[in-house]
C-alpha cells in the first residue's frame, strides 16, 4: 500500500511536472502527500584580499531570494493541489546546493514513496544530486518524472525492465502497489542473443511470480546490439508505455554511490515517468 509520498518541489517555474504527477498519484492510491523546496544557502567564493569579498547585503540578498522563491514553490504546490481537491503539505528547507540532495534523501525514508523531476536543460546540477541520494539514500522506490511531462499518472501500460538482478527484483517489489492496478504489463529484457538465460532467473519466472499475485503480464525478449538504455527507451516510445519499471544502478566512486551508466542514460533521455529502486 502506498499511504504517505513526497515530492521535491521544482523552484522558478510556473509548471512543476514532479508536483503535478505526484498530486495525480496521491489521487490514486488517496495518499498523503508532501512537498518539499529547498530554499539554498548563498554560494560565497573565497576572496583573494578582504576588499574582494562580497558584501554581506549582496549574501543576505541571494538568501531571501532564495527562500522567496521555495515559498512560492510551496504556495504554487499547495493551491494546485486545492484545485485537485487534495490536501497537501508543503514546507521549506534550507541546506546548501551541495548538501540538499542528502537531506532530501533522508527525509524521503518515511514514506512510502518519492517523487522528482528529471533534470532539465535550465535546472541547476544540484537536481541530479536530488535524484541520485533519493534513490542510493532513501532505501524507498522513487518516481523520476520527465520534466516535459504533462499527463497525469495512469497504468494503462506498464513497462517492467527486468535483467534478473537484485535491484530490478527490488523494483518490481516496490512497483506490485502500481501493477495491481496496471492495465497492461509488460516484462521486457534486452540481451545480445548469447545470453538468453539471463542468469538463471528469466523473465518466465516474473511472470510466473506476477500470475500467484492475480496479475497477467505479457513477456517482449529483444534482441540488440545497440546499447541497452537506448533499446529500453525506443520500446517505451514504441509501445506507448505510462510508466518504466526498473532498478536504479550505481557504483562506489570514494565510498559514495553514484549513477551507473545506463541508469544517467535513462535519466538523461527518458520521455515517460520511470519507477526506480536500489
Amino acid at each position: 500500500m502506498i499511504q504517505d509520498i513526497v515530492v521535491n518541489l521544482t523552484l522558478g517555474a510556473g509548471q512543476d511536472p514532479a508536483a503535478d504527477y505526484a498530486i495525480s498519484v496521491a489521487k490514486q492510491f488517496e495518499a498523503e502527500l508532501s512537498g518539499i523546496a529547498f530554499s539554498y544557502d548563498p554560494i560565497v567564493l573565497a576572496a583573494a584580499t578582504p576588499m574582494d569579498a562580497m558584501p554581506p547585503d549582496l549574501i543576505e540578498a541571494q538568501r531571501a531570494e532564495s527562500v522567496k522563491a521555495a515559498r512560492q514553490a510551496v504556495a504554487r504546490f499547495k493551491q494546485t493541489a486545492a484545485t485537485a481537491e487534495l490536501e497537501a503539505e508543503g514546507r521549506t528547507v534550507e541546506a546548501s546546493a551541495g548538501g540538499a540532495g542528502s537531506v532530501f534523501g533522508r527525509l524521503a525514508r518515511t514514506f512510502d514513496l518519492t517523487v522528482v523531476a528529471q533534470t532539465g536543460p535550465d535546472q541547476p546540477s544540484s537536481q541530479d544530486l536530488i535524484i541520485e541520494a533519493a534513490l542510493f539514500e532513501s532505501g524507498r522506490p522513487i518516481i523520476v518524472v520527465p520534466y516535459i511531462q504533462k499527463d497525469a499518472f495512469k497504468l494503462d501500460r506498464v513497462m517492467v525492465c527486468w535483467d534478473g538482478s537484485r535491484t530490478a527484483a527490488r523494483a518490481l517489489a516496490d512497483a506490485m502497489p502500481l501493477l495491481e492496478y496496471a492495465k497492461s504489463i509488460e516484462v521486457v529484457t534486452v540481451s545480445n542473443g548469447h545470453d538468453q538465460n539471463l542468469n538463471g532467473h528469466g523473465a518466465e519466472a516474473v511472470a510466473q511470480h506476477l500470475t500467484r499475485h492475480g496479475l497477467k503480464a505479457e513477456i517482449k525478449p529483444i534482441v540488440a546490439d545497440t546499447n541497452v538504455s537506448g533499446t529500453l527507451l525506443s520500446h517505451a516510445a514504441d509501445t506507448g508505455a505510462d510508466i518504466m519499471v526498473m532498478g536504479g544502478y550505481g557504483h562506489s566512486r570514494l565510498r559514495e554511490l553514484v549513477l551507473g551508466g545506463a541508469t544517467r542514460e535513462i535519466l538523461g533521455s527518458m520521455t515517460v515517468p520511470v519507477l526506480m529502486s536500489h
